[in-house]
């Protein structure tokens, strides 16, 4: 395929900053193409989803398949030789898109910004073979892969998806709905530049009055607010632990907030950012 000269410079620009990411991060991060990687890889994935060995959520055999069908398996590897971080994605028909299905850090290494670093190199991937756009699903409740998503990436999300998945299991789901936001990121956008080198605006909720709220949480406190046409929406803080401390709870939450962005999303907005504390911005379609 034959880039475009915009193109091929924000590719360009994509590489450094990637490379630059993986080396803040202290990682060499490359495609992953032999065997034994992908065994690790696998195994990875088991660990930071909670689930049996036996169960892995992508077995190493598709990895192999995925990565010798052009697609791409990324692997993120610490100075002593050490898996800390994967992420796969395939290519949707016509090159027209990346769709990553799974992206995850060795638990203990979320802050070291191997994720970023991950993302940034399946981005400059994508660019160099003309793919503008990836795409990929998250929980809305997880607030934390909500920013990470929505304000470090730069993605944008319009879609909810109801029981996306069917029932999940493990100790990072818990059997709750697999809800799920639909996250769509163009990978040339200023915005995405701008992210990649560490620039992300940093949304910051507004102080509203109390004629703002138009809906509490399922905890009492304001959870939905109306800032002049932007709307706010809070999630809660940490709704692994919430799961597991008080599934009742934490089912409320899903049914509210299922509510919440079906409307929103109905209305035209989207969901643009999310703040440290969790609360979602969202704008009207054309300024996402």
């Amino acid at each position: 395929m034959t880039l475009s000269t915009h193109l091929r410079s924000v590719a360009d620009h994509a590489h450094l900053t990637a490379t630059d990411a993986a080396r803040s991060a202290g990682v060499s991060v490359h495609d992953e193409r032999e065997l034994p990687g992908f065994a690790s890889i696998e195994a990875l994935f088991s660990l930071v989803w909670g689930l049996p060995p036996r169960e892995p959520p992508i077995p190493a055999e598709l990895l192999r398949s995925i990565s010798h069908a052009g697609c791409n398996v990324t692997a993120a590897y610490d100075s002593h030789g050490t898996l800390t971080g994967a992420a796969v994605a395939i290519v949707s028909p016509g090159d027209t898109s990346m769709y990553s299905l799974i992206a995850g850090v060795l638990p203990g290494t979320a802050d070291r910004g191997v994720g970023f670093a991950l993302k940034l190199h399946q981005r400059a991937w994508g660019l160099a073979r003309g793919i503008p756009t990836m795409t990929w699903t998250f929980d809305p409740l997880v607030s934390r892969n909500a920013r990470f998503n929505l304000t470090k990436l730069g993605a944008h999300a319009g879609e909810y998806e109801q029981d996306f998945y069917g029932p999940m299991h493990g100790a990072i789901n818990a059997n709750d709905d697999s809800d799920r936001l639909i996250a769509v990121w163009p990978l040339a956008r200023q915005r995405s530049v701008d992210c990649s080198e560490a620039r992300a605006e940093q949304p910051e909720l507004p102080i509203f009055p109390v004629e703002s709220v138009r809906s509490l949480g399922p905890d009492g406190d304001p959870a939905v607010i109306d800032d002049a046409g932007v709307w706010w929406c809070r999630v809660p803080e940490d709704i692994v632990r919430l799961r597991a401390q008080n599934p009742t709870l934490a089912a409320e939450w899903r049914r509210s907030i299922r509510s919440v962005f079906t409307e929103l999303f109905a209305a035209g907005y989207v969901a643009s950012g999310v703040t440290r504390s969790g609360w979602y911005r969202f704008v009207s379609g054309g300024q996402a």
